[in-house]
């Protein structure tokens, strides 16, 4: 079995997967992304130590040609992936033609709605921001998207409570104590998320709070983005289920793009069902939350919603590991979900074996109308 896996989780997304495969009885290759490459192989060592065999985890570096010779090696039966849409639909497409089962964990747009006439305000607000601005939003289960359902005039409040509290985060270098936000991965990842907080801008979208240009002492030329806060209403006007998906305001590269990066942006809307219109029509299906005191709410919510993953007052709803990681539609590829009960199916294969014990001799062991 193989996997490859991201920078944002190197040592977790990896324990989700060879663990099950040896379990099962595989053995494994992990290729860890080149911008992460050291977790696995401390993972490694540390099963090395224990007496795990040569060659039974085996750790391969490497980029696109280390990937295409993996997923075309009639060695390897199965693939694992975590990562970019580009990069998981490519090995799935590739993998799936050379014969190979695969699952890959792709991007992400996750929305979270709250109920303003019955949510607790300042525990969802908390909430909210640590699912948003934690990790930088450089993990595929962080809320991009909050969606508030009521008063128009009410929402104005709740996004001002939302930016006061993102700004009391600080920003630094993550091994120092106090540092809620990091660093982005990589240059280019800074680059890519203002040039798409700028194009919102530019197409109508409000910056409400602008985390651009944040300066960290000692480290004046690293890769930092302070929390932002984009709003896409309009002129104080709703955004409907009705409103046309190719025209402003969900076409706003704000709503569009996962910017894997820490921006919120938000919208308000009337009612729950336009709410979870909105969840639906997007690509991706990775998770969403409620937030919410009616039952009734949750419970539409939770029946009506077709992300994979639901949360009700729980921000990040990422399954124990005895259950799956149930990400749908433009999340994944494949059919076979990961870890849980669906991990040791994807790393295992089903066999049927019929048999015919005799009693006695001369019994039918069967002819030609069998």
């Amino acid at each position: 079995k193989m996997q490859t896996a991201p920078f944002n989780f190197p040592a977790m997304i990896p324990l989700w997967m060879f663990p099950l495969a040896l379990a099962t009885g595989n053995t494994y290759v992990l290729k860890p992304t080149e911008k992460a490459p050291s977790a696995s192989l401390l993972l490694a060592k540390h099963l090395h130590d224990l007496g795990l065999p040569p060659g039974v985890l085996n750790i391969i570096q490497g980029a696109k040609p280390t990937v295409d010779g993996i997923v075309t090696h009639p060695g390897i039966r199965a693939i694992s992936f975590v990562g970019s849409n580009q990069a998981g639909e490519y090995i799935h497409d590739v993998g799936s033609r050379h014969g190979k089962r695969v699952q890959a964990n792709l991007g992400a747009k996750n929305h979270a709605t709250v109920m303003m006439n019955d949510a607790d305000r300042d525990s969802t607000v908390k909430a909210v921001v640590g699912a948003a601005f934690g990790a930088a939003g450089q993990r595929c289960m962080a809320l991009s998207v909050l969606i508030l359902v009521g008063d128009l005039e009410e929402s104005q409040s709740w996004m001002e409570q939302l930016v006061e509290e993102a700004m009391k985060l600080k920003v630094g270098n993550g091994f120092v104590e106090g540092v809620d936000v990091g660093p982005l991965i990589s240059k280019d990842a800074k680059t890519r998320a203002e040039s798409i907080i700028q194009q919102s801008i530019d197409q109508g979208a409000t910056c409400m709070l602008d985390g651009r240009g944040v300066v960290v002492k000692g480290y004046e030329t690293g890769n930092f983005l302070a929390p932002t806060v984009i709003s896409l209403n309009q002129q104080q006007q709703y955004i409907t289920h009705s409103t046309d998906s190719n025209a402003k305001p969900l076409s706003n590269p704000a709503y569009t793009e996962e910017i894997f990066a820490p921006v919120l942006t938000i919208l308000t809307v009337p009612t729950l069902e336009d709410a979870i219109s909105i969840t639906n029509d997007n690509p991706y299906g990775n998770g969403c939350a409620i937030f919410t005191s009616s039952g009734g709410a949750a419970r539409k919510f939770q029946y009506e919603i077709q992300a994979g993953q639901v949360g009700i007052n729980v921000p990040i709803p990422v399954p124990l590991p005895f259950f799956s990681f149930t990400g749908n539609k433009g999340s994944i590829r494949g059919d076979v979900n990961f870890y849980g009960q669906s991990g040791v199916q994807f790393f295992t294969q089903l066999k049927t074996v019929t048999s015919n014990w005799q009693y006695r001799k001369g019994g039918d062991l069967g002819g030609v109308t069998m």
